[in-house]
């Protein structure tokens, strides 16, 4: 069982590049897994979590409607921005500059074998890191992400997630808005929840720009301690 997580943080990237080196990454781990059950071997699998800031991007998951796109094709170049239907879970998102995207890659046969718990444990590491800006996330019931006052007319949505998972390997995760442009969302309608906003870290605490360095690092300490993992930084941060 291997704990060890290998931290990259890849900047300012394409999606399509993003997402071709995760699947490049969760296929090597599925080979090996592969390898392990036809040879009776018992390699160990690696495990990585990938930070990355998008270019204007709308994505779709595999069962969502692409009505929730508001923009048709000239739109979308008018606004520089490009639209992607991807194999993770979930409904339409926007990804953007002053966003913090984390695509863990994970086997989870080295942590627990739960897609439930693992979509909860990652709105606990977001939840605990809000929390030490003073802001209190919240799970909101039957939608996957962090929320902000839940139950109220007010409530707005600061953190998606969406997940893909094959034999127990992991890929996508979740995008938190920190400085990010919310006008983008006017384009879509959110996860496909309508009449509820999204909202920012920064727009939260009324200030102009907050450390996108300081939340990650505030991030990966909330998530090596709940999946009681061990963090490999420094790693090449560039693909």
């Amino acid at each position: 069982m291997n704990k060890k997580i290998n931290v990259q943080d890849l900047g300012l990237k394409d999606y399509k590049e993003s997402w071709d080196y995760q699947e490049l990454l969760f296929k090597e781990i599925l080979d090996i897994k592969i390898k392990n059950r036809k040879e009776e071997a018992n390699l160990p699998t690696p495990n990585h979590f990938l930070f990355v800031e998008h270019p204007h991007v709308y994505t779709l998951g595999k069962s969502g409607d692409k009505n929730n796109l508001l923009l048709n094709e000239i739109q979308l170049a008018a606004k520089d921005a490009v639209y992607y239907k991807i194999n993770r879970g979930g409904d339409i998102t926007y990804h953007g500059p002053g966003q913090i995207v984390g695509y863990p890659i994970l086997d989870l046969d080295n942590f627990f074998t739960d897609i439930h718990k693992y979509l909860r444990f990652l709105e606990e590491v977001i939840i605990l890191t809000l929390k030490e800006y003073g802001l209190q996330g919240e799970r909101s019931e039957g939608e996957t992400g962090v929320w902000l006052d839940v139950g109220t007319p007010f409530a707005r949505k600061i953190c998606a997630m969406g997940v893909r998972a094959s034999r127990w390997v992991t890929m996508h995760g979740f995008a938190l808005n920190v400085n990010t442009n919310l006008g983008y969302f006017d384009n879509i309608i959110p996860c496909g929840i309508q009449d509820k906003a999204v909202t920012s870290l920064n727009v939260e605490l009324g200030i102009k720009e907050v450390s996108l360095h300081e939340v990650k690092e505030k991030l990966l300490r909330h998530f090596e301690n709940i999946f009681e993992a061990e963090l490999i930084k420094n790693v090449s941060e560039s693909i």
